[in-house]
């Protein structure tokens, strides 16, 4: 056993797993989950969605309990369970009374080595999913970001949409399910963490007895990332234009992740940032527009997203792009104080909250296999100068490449299309 800070322990168990928690004695419930180092990108082309589908059969039963009875277990004692599945990791998680932490650990362990994956169960999610899919296909501001993600990198898992398709899902069979499972769920890839009121001792004995059949050999190593850029124009009779604008960004291990985070927030992470000011603000080009930075392993996304007429779309793509390219020349020490403070904000937010605090701890575990102390991370956010914000930005626009998803009236397609030839020829 390892201590990495005041409160945090950590144990790795026979076959890798990693126990970690941070007691946190003025709360009276717990936080509890078990990460798995393994998403989307792990599938395999006729796997596409298994990942989500599996994460919903978690809770569709297993060798020892119903559906019904995980659910009226965890809710008996009070507490609420989830999962979710991301690109690169899925999660499955319990809040429960402190007292309760055996039981949610011996729900969580159960649901995850001993599911039943029962046929009408399979059925039944399967079509849960479709309609979820579905429910996308008519949400254009949620389409647009998966349809912006398989422009970015075609033809490769990373580049695919988490849920699948309605042909894929129905595919799938609980031999499939369980191929799945036992070839990325592995010990080294996974993390049971907790936080909140919680006994590290009791963690790690429930953890050993109940994970022990885990296997403890490294999962398969996802495909390389390819990041290609490009533009993909889906017409639709809408009443606004979804675009989302981006450039190859920064994986979470690259020297310039923090000065590209740093940008995200100057450039559209809040009502002061440029774009919410230049774009809305002065100009009233659009309701909602801001910026983000998706970090992957071996890659990432620095991305604009906004909804506006399809009579505004041209003059709104080029104010982003000019704000993109003023960025590697004009951005202030003020700003950067401001997108500073904001950071280290949500950084000590999670400290606040024991769910925060635990997926805190496991996603550091499995992205860097240490945990990183608070302080080192501010000192890392207060480290970004101005001048390396600017050589962020000027680095992002060079690279070239851009990407762009359009969703909405056929004439507001074209001009977006136009404006983003300038920003691929910077």
């Amino acid at each position: 056993m390892s201590a990495t800070e005041t409160g945090v322990k950590t144990t790795t168990l026979p076959n890798g797993i990693t126990v970690v928690s941070d007691a946190m004695p003025h709360l009276g419930t717990a936080s509890l989950g078990i990460w798995v180092g393994a998403g989307a990108r792990d599938e395999g082309e006729q796997e596409h969605g298994i990942s989500h589908l599996l994460e919903h059969m978690a809770f569709k039963g297993t060798r020892r309990r119903s559906a019904r009875r995980i659910a009226e277990e965890i809710e008996q004692v009070g507490g609420d369970i989830n999962a979710a599945t991301s690109v690169e990791q899925t999660s499955y998680n319990v809040r429960v009374l402190g007292e309760d932490v055996g039981l949610g650990m011996d729900i969580l362990s159960d649901i995850l080595t001993e599911p039943a994956f029962a046929p009408e169960e399979l059925a039944r999610e399967k079509n849960v999913i479709v309609q979820e899919i579905g429910a996308v296909m008519d949400t254009p501001d949620d389409l647009v970001f998966d349809l912006f993600q398989e422009r970015a990198f075609p033809g490769q898992a990373v580049g695919r949409s988490i849920l699948g398709t309605p042909d894929t899902v129905r595919s799938f069979d609980p031999a499939g399910l369980g191929a799945y499972l036992g070839r990325t769920y592995r010990g080294p890839r996974m993390v049971v963490s907790a936080a909140g009121a919680v006994n590290h001792d009791q963690l790690v004995a429930e953890a050993a007895e109940r994970l022990g059949t885990i296997a403890g050999e490294t999962k398969p190593e996802a495909a390389p990332a390819l990041y290609a850029g490009g533009s993909i124009l889906t017409p639709r009779d809408l009443e606004q234009v979804h675009v989302v604008l981006g450039l190859e960004g920064r994986s979470y291990k690259h020297p310039q992740y923090h000065a590209a985070q740093v940008l995200s927030n100057i450039l559209g992470g809040g009502m002061s940032s440029r774009l919410f000011q230049d774009v809305r603000e002065e100009r009233g080009l659009c309701y909602s527009i801001y910026s983000f930075h998706w970090s992957y392993a071996d890659t990432g996304i620095f991305a604009i997203y906004a909804g506006t007429d399809e009579g505004d779309v041209g003059e709104l793509t080029n104010v982003v792009i000019d704000q993109l390219e003023a960025a590697g020349e004009t951005i202030t020490e003020t700003e950067l104080a401001r997108a500073k403070a904001q950071m280290k904000v949500g950084l000590l937010a999670a400290l606040e909250s024991s769910g925060a605090r635990a997926d805190q701890l496991a996603r550091q575990l499995l992205a860097f296999n240490r945990i990183i102390p608070v302080e080192e991370i501010v000192a890392k956010v207060e480290a970004v100068t101005v001048d390396a914000v600017r050589q962020a930005a000027r680095d992002l626009v060079a690279g070239g490449r851009p990407t762009l998803a359009a969703i909405g009236p056929g004439k507001g397609l074209d001009p977006a299309a136009r404006a983003v030839e300038r920003l691929a020829g910077a």
